[in-house]
């Protein structure tokens, strides 16, 4: 009787197991394989997702549009939820890598391997790419998706160790993606509402000229900016913000200068990290014909994108430049403080 009961255990095993595998549920090899396979045979792709992000002081939300055709070129556009005049593109095609800020008729043109260099929780290939190369990736099937927590490889941020990834099981394609600090709570969410394969894309789509169209004024002067120029209160137009992760250092001095085309606030602060903050605003801005050069990374501040090359991090929000410098505070440290200045009191 006992051999009997066996048997049926045994019967059922294997008949739960044939059942399985005729549903077609898949193993973590199986799924991996599936990935790579999809994004080795993909012509291109357009995608549109949301990305929040919790990594400084408030939450900021971007509208993600994201292009890619075969033989690595990219345009990502992101458009900030708070004011559409702040979107920017990162764009890479077969002259280089590039960052336009279409509204404000500027572009910087990195010296660097971007997408490659580090995760991109937005680009199906970066995703792929960290699920295969991290061991000790975990996997789990739900109803709807495959989803993995992989280690990430944020070269300037190691307080994003961590991401869920999940894959839609049908077209094999990112559904959403969770990047978690160390204590797993997710501080960037990116939502994918709509994932086009193999779409089609016209000759020049990835060119600068045609994503820098309709940018700025073309060097006429608003009537906002002749009234600044008639009050004579350049400086007052700046409004001078202050960044509330200082890394323990105080502010201990302000300068105020005042240029021909605008004015520029210099922050001093001291502390056990000494660095610097500078907010330029010019009354016009200079229509470039050849992009900035810059050699170092590109890095998401949360509402803008920022380059941080050696111990210096640029970037532009609500038509102020900012410059922050120092030779003490980390990388990690010079992001906090740039994603702190934004939308704080001003002093």
């Amino acid at each position: 009787m006992k051999k009997h009961n066996a048997f049926k255990v045994a019967f059922i095993l294997v008949a739960v197991v044939g059942l399985l595998a005729a549903c077609g549920e898949k193993s973590q090899e199986d799924v991996v394989a599936k990935l790579q396979e999809t994004t080795e045979d993909l012509d291109g792709y357009k995608a549109t997702a949301e990305m929040a992000m919790n990594t400084g002081s408030e939450e900021q939300t971007f509208a993600i549009d994201v292009w890619f055709q075969k033989d690595n070129k990219y345009r990502v556009k992101l458009e900030n939820g708070m004011d559409q005049q702040e979107s920017q593109i990162i764009l890479k095609n077969d002259d280089g890598v590039f960052v336009l800020t279409p509204a404000l008729d500027k572009s910087f043109k990195f010296q660097t391997e971007w997408p490659d260099n580090s995760s991109q929780p937005y680009l199906f290939q970066s995703l792929v790419t960290d699920v295969v190369n991290d061991p000790e990736a975990t996997f789990e099937s739900t109803d709807n998706h495959y989803v993995f927590k992989t280690k990430t490889n944020y070269q300037s941020n190691n307080n994003l160790p961590f991401q869920e990834v999940y894959f839609d099981k049908d077209a094999f394609t990112p559904a959403m993606v969770k990047v978690l600090d160390k204590d797993g709570n997710a501080l960037v969410n990116v939502t994918f509402s709509n994932f086009e394969l193999d779409p089609t894309f016209a000759e020049d789509d990835f060119s600068m000229e045609k994503n820098m169209e309709g940018a700025g004024n073309n060097g006429e002067e608003s009537s906002a900016t002749e009234d600044v120029k008639a009050s004579g209160s350049v400086t007052d137009d700046l409004m001078v913000v202050y960044p509330q992760f200082t890394a323990g250092a105080e502010n201990t001095s302000k300068r105020e200068v005042e240029m021909e085309d605008g004015a520029r606030v210099i922050l001093t602060f001291e502390g056990e990290k000494n660095f610097t903050l500078v907010e330029e605003k010019k009354l016009t801005e200079n229509v470039m014909s050849q992009p900035l050069e810059v050699n170092g990374e590109i890095i998401n501040l949360g509402n803008t994108i920022g380059a941080l090359e050696d111990n210096t991090l640029q970037w532009t929000f609500g038509g102020v430049d900012y410059t922050l410098a120092s030779d003490e505070l980390t990388k990690e440290e010079m992001i906090q403080v740039a994603q702190s200045v934004q939308g704080q009191v001003v002093k």
